[in-house]
């Protein structure tokens, strides 16, 4: 039934998406929502821990050089994105339908597993979050993993489970209002903030203390923590499927990436010109709390406070419309398990959406019994989402490079996006090897269960289960999950 994508460039036939989209919901989703499904996406609970999280391995200068390198990477990345929105038009839900055009179906179902992973594990983080905030003002709550706090997140889950069940677009407009709301505190830290800069300050220690390794280390340090702000800027691309107008996917993500970039520069830059790196870097999160407080008083840090709990909110709320569509689109094409592809009368992902809110709930439950396993896991599988970015990139650059989706005239764009597309892959790599052997080899373990979702797939499409370049890929992964399993047991291995 399904048509696998043996080589590169060559996308698979949307037909069986197109069948089984019939019922798709009437109301699409215009420019202002998408946009706010990718700013909401990326600005969740991380921009408020940015200073000291960019402080705790870097001085001004390297932050500095971090952030233009990873503005001009992830610009790239966007501009990716907006151009497969209208080159390769038959392709929705980009994160796993450019990696299975680029590598095959194997590939592309372990993209859209990793990103789908990474989004619930994520969720599960958020819910704590909000707990762990509203513990603030509220004891009973503590860091967000006591029996009331779990308790008070499995409610705010499936009230937010039974809102999206009502309709994609509904809750799509309610996250456009949460994102609005959250970038009020965001703007108003920065006036104050910028009100109080001294340039003194930021140029003391400018290339970081005796303490802080060389400027190169520094930078690397940076890119660890910038690549995990940034997750959500591929937002709506993933929900391509309901956006209006194919051009609106590229303006929105582009657009995102704009606001978001020019948010995060100025919280963190900023910042180290009101408290010295040292200080900075001690101070407990959500750091920008600390630092608003030290300019205006006490209000400052409950200002900071109550927009971490509507940005993280919103970011949930998003959160769980990507995740949900992550496993839709793959199931339509057969490549998930076909159950997954059900929508309820409203057009919605429903049956998606109880798989990936039901494990939400089970990891609450792990996080009230072991309340350090659910931020070790957070951190393992945001490394996760890196890989399926890396195969958009490939995939842009294969089609500028053939000329797929490009006119007779279009040669100086053809040679343009190519460009642009190489810089984003390189880009990738270098990401990934910031990231370092360890999150490769603990991505594995999440990776590597994957390939038995993949197969009962396969077994219900009556469809060849591996081709001999996929069973090298599924040997590879199996023996990196090994690997890893082995040195965590052996304390070598640990986050």
């Amino acid at each position: 039934m399904s048509n696998p994508a043996g080589h590169l460039g060559q996308p698979p036939s949307s037909a069986p998406a197109q069948a089984a989209g019939s019922a798709a919901p009437p109301h699409k989703l215009p420019l202002s929502l998408l946009s706010a499904v990718v700013i909401g996406s990326m600005i969740g609970s991380g921009i408020f821990s940015l200073p000291q999280n960019m402080a705790a391995g870097a001085g001004a200068g390297a932050v500095l050089i971090g952030w233009l390198i990873t503005g001009a990477g992830m610009l790239l990345l966007a501009l990716c994105y907006q151009r497969l929105a209208t080159r390769a038009p038959q392709l929705d839900n980009g994160i796993y339908a450019y990696a299975r055009a680029s590598a095959g179906e194997f590939v592309g179902f372990n993209s859209a597993w990793g990103y789908w992973v990474s989004a619930w594990i994520g969720n599960v983080g958020y819910l704590v979050i909000v707990f762990g905030t509203l513990g603030y003002f509220f004891p009973i709550f503590g860091e967000g993993n006591t029996p009331a706090a779990i308790a008070g997140a499995s409610i705010a889950l499936w009230i937010m489970h039974a809102m999206i069940l009502r309709g994609i677009r509904s809750a799509a407009i309610l996250n456009g209002l949460a994102t609005a709301a959250k970038i009020v505190p965001l703007l108003l830290f920065i006036v104050l903030v910028a009100a109080a800069f001294h340039g003194l300050q930021f140029r003391t220690d400018f290339w970081g203390s005796t303490k802080l390794p060389g400027v190169l280390e520094q930078v690397k340090s940076t890119m660890l923590v910038t690549v995990w702000v940034f997750i959500g800027i591929e937002g709506a691309s993933v929900l391509s499927a309901r956006a209006k107008t194919r051009e609106d996917i590229g303006r929105a993500t582009v657009l995102g990436f704009v606001v978001v970039l020019a948010l995060l520069m100025g919280v963190s830059l900023l910042s180290l010109g009101v408290v010295g790196q040292p200080e900075l870097a001690a101070m407990k999160n959500p750091s920008m709390a600390g630092v608003l407080a030290k300019v205006v008083g006490t209000w400052g840090a409950v200002l900071i406070n109550l927009g971490l709990l509507v940005s993280v909110g919103g970011a949930l709320l998003a959160w769980t419309l990507l995740a949900a569509e992550t496993l839709f689109t793959p199931a339509l094409e057969g490549v998930m398990p076909k159950r997954l592809a059900r929508e309820n009368a409203r057009g919605v992902p429903a049956s998606a959406l109880w798989v990936t809110n039901g494990l939400v709930q089970l990891f609450l439950i792990v996080a009230l019994l072991s309340n350090a396993t659910y931020l070790a896991l957070i951190s393992l599988a945001t490394s996760m989402i890196l890989v399926p970015y890396l195969f958009s990139a490939v995939y842009a650059c294969v089609i500028a490079w053939r000329g797929e989706g490009y006119g007779a005239a279009d040669a100086s764009a053809r040679h343009r996006d190519t460009l642009i597309a190489a810089g984003a892959a390189l880009y990738c790599c270098w990401l990934l090897y910031a990231a370092g052997l360890k999150y490769l080899l603990l991505s594995a373990l999440l990776y590597a269960p994957g390939a038995i979702v993949y197969g009962w797939a396969r077994r219900e499409q009556h469809a060849r289960l591996f081709r001999p370049y996929e069973i090298a890929i599924l040997a590879v992964l199996i023996a990196l999950a090994v690997c890893a399993a082995a040195l965590l047991a052996t304390g070598d291995l640990g986050l």
